[in-house]
């Protein structure tokens, strides 16, 4: 039998002789999209979940987001981060809009609040921050800013399904959040994504955007797209929901006991998670510091593939070193940003991830720490004879 190899997520999965008989009754009814049941079930079940007024349901996180600007009518320049995924900056893109980088700070990995202001020019129109990993942003101090300089706020929420600030929903703060349901996320319908708002009139006319802005049989209103989420995906979702919970308690078990394991290895560090905040454990970040853990992340990243562990480098490189964005004016000086991009790794991590293969990647960590350390002491003992021998001289 070929090993199988350990990649950084693996996909939840619902249990397949509970979505059987909701695939029988798609079959049955042959309504397969354009606003069927399950869809409209999956947008309440999620909005009362979730704890938000209103969920428009889309085929991916991506037309999510493109979507979202569409709907907000933003143009001009957005203030936006360097450190995500490149679908963040590619749907300004798509939209004729020009991303402006500001860079982010150490302790959470989201855009720096405090460097947000010198950032905006008469074209700024929005801000466009991404809850990094599903910790929050600042979310009260962008906010301050936004009503200040009469900007729209649209968080790029993607990792941070189920996250609460002091009891309340991330997805409650900006005018809107976008979320994921990618395969790689911690909740998933294979793909999907969604965006959450919070007035009826704006979640009609979301709708009309990803439905191509039809009205009616007649009416087209707007120039739409075809973005909408089909049934299949949907009655997955409503099952996934069931269990995500159970999810949960399993991704904070794996993440204590790598964070017991690695805690005292030099140079390694950990995000930490604000006291007000419930978490999601959708991953697990780890920075390297080369000078005190004696290897790079490279070095581990490269160790851990020889043992078919394949971790991931998220976020490197920096989406503004990208060709299609290094050319732009902020994409220089982002200091942090490519500190912490040479530092990270994400190490795997999904509700069945065995014991063994924790216990694995904590040793190959920890006995690349070990030789390091050796190495620096056979150097320091060289250094010493050789200074010895030099003062006998």
């Amino acid at each position: 039998m070929e090993k199988r190899k350990i990649l950084v997520t693996r996909p939840q999965l619902p249990p397949l002789n509970e979505f059987i008989p909701l695939l029988a009754d798609i079959w049955e009814s042959r309504w397969l999209t354009n606003n069927g049941k399950y869809h409209q079930e999956f947008e309440k079940a999620l909005a009362h979940y979730l704890g938000v007024p209103y969920v428009c349901l889309f085929a991916n996180g991506t037309l999510a987001l493109m979507a979202a600007l569409q709907c907000l009518r933003i143009k001009g320049e957005v203030i936006t981060t360097p450190y995500s995924f490149v679908a963040t900056t590619h749907s300004l893109k798509w939209n004729h809009i020009k991303p402006v980088f500001v860079d982010i700070e150490p302790d959470y990995c989201n855009l720096d609040p405090a460097k947000i202001e010198a950032a905006i020019s008469p074209q700024t129109t929005a801000i466009l921050p991404v809850h990094v990993y599903g910790n929050p942003c600042a979310v009260d101090q962008i906010q301050n800013l936004a009503d200040i300089y009469g900007l729209k706020v649209i968080y790029d929420a993607a990792h941070a399904f189920g996250v609460r600030k002091n009891g309340s929903s991330i997805f409650n703060y900006g005018d809107l959040s976008i979320v994921s349901f990618h395969a790689t996320k911690v909740f998933n319908t294979v793909e999907g994504g969604a965006i959450i708002c919070h007035d009826l009139k704006t979640k009609k006319r979301i709708d009309y955007l990803k439905n191509f802005g039809i009205a009616n049989e007649t009416t087209v209103i707007g120039p739409g797209i075809n973005a909408k989420m089909n049934e299949l995906q949907a009655a997955y979702g409503l099952l996934q929901l069931k269990y995500f919970d159970t999810v949960i308690d399993a991704r904070k078990y794996i993440t204590d006991k790598y964070k017991k394991g690695l805690q005292s290895i030099a140079g390694i560090r950990f995000l930490d998670v604000a006291d007000d905040i419930d978490y999601n454990y959708a991953y697990f970040p780890v920075f390297i510091d080369e000078l005190q853990f004696g290897q790079s992340r490279d070095a581990v990243f490269e160790e851990l593939k020889k043992h078919d562990i394949f971790a991931r480098r998220y976020f490197y490189p920096l989406i503004s070193e990208f060709p299609t964005y290094r050319s732009l004016p902020s994409a220089k000086g982002l200091h942090v940003a490519h500190e912490m991009s040479r530092q990270i790794i994400c190490l795997p991590l999904y509700p069945d991830l065995p014991d063994e293969i924790v216990d694995l990647i904590i040793s190959i960590i920890e006995n690349m720490s070990e030789v390091s350390a050796a190495k620096i002491s056979v150097n320091v003992l060289s250094d010493l004879n050789r200074n010895h021998d030099l003062h006998k001289k």
